[in-house]
């Protein structure tokens, strides 16, 4: 292999993000013997992305705290049999899964939050509004809103794949972790859920 013909020469990222996991596993191993600075650390380094992602599956980013609490909380008892078989971050966000699913099936059984409280909480968005004008705000939370009413109404599958590659710009081969899948199928679900967000988005497009 000449130089130029090097993994890392042709993807830096994929370098960037090995190093990274290789972090998170060492801080992992840690977090099995007890070590309480090393869960901080990964918490801190991972909360961000989870209470975004949660934020975006439930359509409630008033209840996203609490999932992300259950999801770290489930890593800190599972670390002293976490085995990296995959990525950190790919069981991450399986465990994030799941209990967002898990948390869709409790209201689905017991409802308790109003229609009306669930489509504000579906609407709320956090921007940086600073130099742009009132008109261009409205447009902009619009458009924003209506992005993600527009994902909140897809599928389950569908709905974490388009988050985990949109938002955390997660590489098919993860998402086919996360969701139990192949990556053809991925690249399939992807297809057809970029399809009903264009249809869903279309007076948008056009404007």
């Amino acid at each position: 292999m000449t130089h130029s013909d090097s993994p890392s020469r042709l993807d830096p990222d994929d370098d960037e993000k090995e190093l990274a996991n290789q972090r998170d596993v060492e801080l992992m191993v840690k977090v099995g013997k007890g070590d309480i600075e090393a869960f901080q650390l990964l918490v801190e380094t991972h909360q961000g992305a989870v209470i975004g992602t949660v934020a975006k599956m439930l359509g409630s980013p008033t209840e996203a705290e609490d999932i992300a609490q259950q999801v770290f909380l489930r890593i800190w008892k599972s670390a002293p049999r976490y085995k990296p078989q995959a990525k950190f971050t790919t069981w991450l966000f399986t465990i994030t899964r799941n209990l967002v699913f898990n948390e869709v099936r409790r209201r689905q059984r017991k409802p308790t939050v109003s229609v009306e409280e669930r489509e504000e909480e579906r609407h709320t968005v956090v921007e940086d509004t600073h130099g742009t004008s009132p008109d261009e705000n409205f447009l902009q939370s619009e458009l924003e809103e209506a992005i993600n009413k527009a994902i909140q109404e897809l599928p389950e599958k569908q709905r974490t794949a388009v988050i985990l590659r949109r938002y955390e710009e997660m590489p098919y081969e993860e998402i086919a972790k996360v969701i139990s899948m192949s990556v053809p199928a991925v690249k399939s679900l992807l297809f057809r859920a970029r399809t009903q967000l264009k249809e869903a988005l279309q007076q948008y497009l056009d404007a």
